[in-house]
Formats: structure tokens, C-alpha cells, sequence
């Protein structure tokens, strides 16, 4: 009986696969390394997709796993042209388009492989939630300098996954609830969700609070004068600003915990970054709280340094006045990936269709 979801999430060192029931039971779940030299013999990402779908294929195979129950594949989603949220099933245009893509991102074989092994079993493919989801209202696409426009990039699949979760738990139709939902990781992403579309949202890139490894918003003109200084290309300012900035560049490290230990031995200047870092991150869900006009049922904390009680805490601090907080730590993406189809599969959500 075909009743099982496979999830394919192709990462830049490893390959997750899982196996989820429709009741969202993880039935299987393991992880694929990939070494660099192993990866180095491709020319270019997409050659990497056979050989990653054969190392699929071969670990379901030593486990047993029974391919004849799968009901549909789903595939992390790459970065595609600007789309609203939702399960897309996954079409030729997609793959061309994942294929073609001017960012080389390894999410962009996730929709390539699931398709290539549901047409084999021939039942259907799926992507769901990429980082590209765009939802802005007009307005909110306005910058401040002709030419240059605000652009939607966020941790889609975590925000909407955990919207949904609050909504299961608090019964209420998604659809009309007012949320801000705030992904907390590596990069921050803090979203306003009005009646189920995200209407805006902080680049995690370009803005907003700074995070363990981004700079955020930055004073522009000094921005400006680091560009020209002399000392950094293009490419290592954008490095610096997305990979190298944050608590990195403050106190030289990405862990929350290596960053609280040192508080706790009385290192007042990681005190002091720390607390920045929840004050901006406090003061981005208060301006979001203006794009839903006060009007917002609930604040969702997630990602995987919303672990931290600590943190938490100090955002609840300044912003629980707004609206109750829910918090729900980590990012399960291979949960999300199921259940995005498990909705699709019971009619909770409409398939949609990429053009």
C-alpha cells in the first residue's frame, strides 16, 4: 500500500534522507556524507545529482526500505524565481530552472532527485517552502533609493512549519491568524504572517538584527567607506558581512554557548554583544508588529538557538507585551518537508503548480 512520504534534503557535505507515514510518524531517517574529494570530480553541481541520488537509493536499499509503499517524494526547494509559499509539484520548468539557477546552492538538487525517483515509481514529486517565497505587499518592497528594492529571502519551510504547529495547538484556521514568527539561527529571518502569507520579512542577508554569523543592518555610510578603504574585494566584503559578521566578528565564534560559558565567567564585553544581539532581535519583532498594526495573535521563537533559555528570556523580556509567546526551538526540516505533502495529501492546502 503506497502510504509513505520520502524526503530528500541535499545539504553542501551530506545528503538527509527520511521516511515519514501520513500520520507524520518518522518511520527512517539518516544522513549521507560526502567528503570534498568525493565531491571535487564534478564539474558543476548539477553532475553532483546522480551521483547522490545512486548513494539514495543504495542506503534505502541496505536498509530495506520497501520503495512500493512510497506515496510521493518531496525534495528540499532551491532558490527559484520569487514564488508564494505552498507544496509545489514538481515539473520540468522547476527542474530547468533549478538547473539554471545564478546561485549554486546544493537545495537546488533536492526537487532534480525526488523528481527523478518518483518518475521511476511513477507517483509524484514535490518541493515546498523555498528561501525565495516572496508574499510582500508593494509597499513593503520599497527601499528608499530608487533602483534598489527590498527582497523576500527567509527560512520559509521553519516559519511556516511552526505557524502551522501554533495554529494545530491553539486551534485556529490558519488562514486568519495574525503572527510574527521568528527564526533564530545562524541567520535570523522575523516574519509577520497576515492571514497565512508573509507580507514581510528582514533579508536575513541584507538586514535586520545581527546573528551569530551575520552583520545585519549596518550604518550606511560607514558601510560605504569599508567598500572603498582598499582593504576587501566585493566578494570578501559580502563574505564578511553574511559569514564573518555577528558574534563572530565580535567574540570570534557562532555558538550561543561557547558565548553564554564566557558571560558566566564574567566576560562583560560577550555580556554586553549578547545583549545586543536579543535587543535587535526584540526591536525587529516590534517593528513587525507595526505591519500587522498591533493586531497579532501570537509570537513564535524558533531555530536552533531558540534552545537557549537564556535568550529566550531576554527577548520575552521586551517583547511579551505584544502578544504571547510560544516557543518552539529547532528547525526539523525533514518534519517540515512531510508535512507540507501530508497537507497536500488531506486537503488542508492546494497542490500549486510553478510557471
Amino acid at each position: 500500500m503506497k502510504q509513505n512520504i520520502l524526503v530528500i534534503n541535499p545539504g553542501s557535505t551530506s545528503t538527509k534522507i527520511a521516511l515519514f507515514d501520513q500520520k507524520e510518524n518518522e518511520i527512517f531517517l539518516e544522513s549521507i556524507s560526502h567528503s570534498v574529494e568525493e565531491l571535487s570530480q564534478f564539474k558543476s553541481l548539477s553532475e553532483q545529482a546522480p551521483f547522490r541520488k545512486s548513494l539514495v537509493l543504495e542506503t534505502l536499499k541496505k536498509h530495506r526500505i520497501d520503495v512500493k509503499t512510497f506515496k510521493a517524494v518531496i525534495g528540499r526547494g532551491g532558490i527559484l524565481k520569487p514564488l508564494n509559499a505552498g507544496t509545489y509539484r514538481v515539473n520540468d520548468k522547476m527542474i530547468k530552472d533549478l538547473q539554471d539557477s545564478p546561485i549554486k546552492h546544493a537545495s537546488n538538487l533536492g526537487g532534480i532527485i525526488a523528481n527523478e525517483i518518483a518518475e521511476k515509481l511513477e507517483i509524484s514529486s514535490y518541493i515546498a517552502d523555498p528561501v525565495s517565497v516572496d508574499e510582500f505587499s508593494e509597499v513593503a518592497r520599497i527601499s528608499g533609493l530608487k533602483g534598489i528594492e527590498r527582497k523576500s529571502l527567509l527560512h520559509t519551510l521553519n516559519i511556516r512549519a511552526n505557524a502551522f504547529r501554533y495554529c494545530q495547538e491553539e486551534k485556529k484556521d490558519f488562514s486568519k491568524v495574525s503572527l510574527i514568527v521568528a527564526h533564530l539561527g545562524g541567520g535570523i529571518s522575523i516574519a509577520p504572517l497576515l492571514k497565512g502569507k508573509i507580507v514581510d520579512v528582514n533579508n536575513a542577508n541584507d538586514g535586520g538584527p545581527f546573528s551569530p554569523e551575520r552583520a545585519g543592518s549596518l550604518p550606511n555610510k560607514a558601510l560605504i567607506h569599508l567598500c572603498y578603504s582598499g582593504k576587501y574585494s566585493e566578494k570578501e566584503i559580502y563574505r564578511l558581512v553574511t559569514k564573518h559578521g555577528g558574534l563572530i566578528s565580535y567574540l570570534g565564534t557562532n555558538d550561543l554557548r561557547e558565548v553564554l560559558k564566557s558571560i558566566k565567567e564574567g566576560n562583560q564585553y560577550a555580556k554586553l554583544i549578547f545583549e545586543a544581539m536579543c535587543y535587535q532581535i526584540a526591536k525587529e519583532i516590534g517593528a513587525m508588529a507595526t505591519v500587522l498594526m498591533g493586531k497579532v495573535d501570537a509570537i513564535v521563537l524558533t531555530g536552533g538557538i531558540a534552545h537557549s533559555g537564556t535568550l529566550v528570556s531576554k527577548i520575552k523580556d521586551r517583547v511579551d507585551w505584544i502578544a504571547p509567546v510560544k516557543i518552539y526551538p529547532g528547525e526539523k526540516e525533514m518534519t517540515a518537508l512531510a508535512q507540507a505533502v501530508i497537507r497536500v495529501i488531506n486537503k488542508i492546502e492546494e497542490v500549486k503548480i510553478y510557471s
